[in-house]
């Protein structure tokens, strides 16, 4: 008699890629980013924003997180269940910490300085933890309604 086992899928999924501090490599960051997440289930929106997300975080890893040619973690991890994805850049520059943003505000003709803005106001949450022993990463949260399984 055969039976089949009922495949459920998982709840959290992870992605995470190690690559060269660079802008190429931070432009590969964002397409990696939008290329995993249109294979996870994840809201149109949430993928949008991700994209600016990595595409700031990975800048800022490339340009201020760079030690010789030590690489850069780019990380997503999502949860179906909760409806969180969450972005992750690991760089080596742990003692080079990110200003809050608005504590330096950047000339209106400067061509940088407000990356983390935009992080803030795209994220719900981020933030940033050491990632011993001399790295650190800065990570941000997007939420979203996820679907009720019962009503399915």
């Amino acid at each position: 008699m055969n039976h089949s086992t009922p495949q459920v899928a998982p709840a959290v999924l992870t992605f995470a890629q190690l690559l060269s501090p660079t802008r190429r490599g931070a432009r590969l960051a964002r397409l990696l980013t939008a290329e995993q997440l249109r294979a996870w289930p994840v809201p149109h929106g949430v993928t949008e924003r991700a994209e600016q997300i990595v595409a700031e975080l990975a800048a800022n890893a490339a340009l201020h997180g760079r030690v010789g040619s030590r690489l850069f973690r780019l990380t997503l991890t999502l949860d179906t269940t909760a409806g969180l994805l969450r972005v992750a850049v690991t760089d080596a520059r742990g003692e080079c910490l990110p200003s809050p943003p608005g504590a330096c505000e950047a000339p209106l003709d400067s061509e940088s300085g407000r990356g983390l803005l935009l992080v803030a106001a795209l994220a719900d949450r981020w933030g940033v933890e050491s990632y011993p022993p001399s790295g650190k990463t800065v990570w941000a949260e997007c939420d979203w309604e996820s679907p009720d399984p019962s009503t399915s």
